[in-house]
């Protein structure tokens, strides 16, 4: 596995991660630290890293005849060559065209696609509702967080999320335009996001993204 080796000015000593969705070990050093000490403290984490890596669940590549969930409804992955028109589906199954090289990006893209326009619609309809207003819906592939909310009222998401059952979508969404309102994690905020989630029901969402985080992160 690939090794990124970053220097930060915050940092006050060197901590080792291995992340998933990029599929490396990350190393954070002091400045000043040279490689060569970065690599001995690598050494000496050798057996946790590999006990890491065993643990890791294995990755998941958008190819033909894969299964990936929308909206957390599994569809397999149809590539054919003939195929005319934009990536789609049709009978639980993405259909997708073009040489088989560019399969996996078709399919990256359309799921990106997807979400911005689920997560944008939702988002609006959600601040509407409490008199706020998003200034911008963004959408990447974050590791660390499924969504956040700046103080200038811009929304950015995970395309990821548009693998999660319909459910934990909404959660995400319902989440972060709370932060609208509340820019904390208070009592008032809690409230307020059950009030802005399908069902009021805000502990089976957290639940699942714990749970199956990880996972999501290995697909494509």
């Amino acid at each position: 596995m690939p090794l990124e080796l970053r220097e930060s000015a915050r940092a006050t000593r060197m901590t080792l991660r291995v992340d998933p969705g990029r599929g490396l070990v990350q190393v954070v050093v002091p400045v000043g630290v040279s490689e060569t000490d970065a690599r001995q403290f690598v050494g000496r984490h050798d057996g946790w890293l590999r006990a890491r890596l065993a643990a890791m669940p294995p990755s998941l590549p958008f190819a033909d005849g894969a299964s990936v969930p929308y909206l957390g409804v599994e569809h397999v992955i149809r590539h054919d060559p003939a195929l005319r028109g934009p990536t789609r589906i049709e009978d639980g199954v993405l259909l997708v065209g073009g040489q088989p090289e560019h399969v996996s990006r078709r399919i990256r893209d359309f799921l990106t696609a997807e979400a911005k326009r689920e997560l944008a619609v939702r988002a609006r309809l959600k601040a509407g509702s409490i008199g706020a207003r998003v200034a911008a819906v963004t959408i990447r592939d974050t590791k660390s967080r499924w969504g956040s909310c700046s103080s200038t009222g811009r929304l950015s998401f995970s395309w990821r999320l548009i693998l999660t059952p319909e459910a934990v979508l909404d959660y995400v969404v319902g989440h972060e335009v709370a932060h609208l309102r509340e820019m904390n994690h208070s009592a008032r905020f809690w409230a307020l996001c059950a009030s802005l989630t399908a069902g009021r029901n805000v502990d089976w969402p957290r639940a699942w993204l714990k749970a199956n985080g990880t996972r999501l992160l290995r697909y494509g």
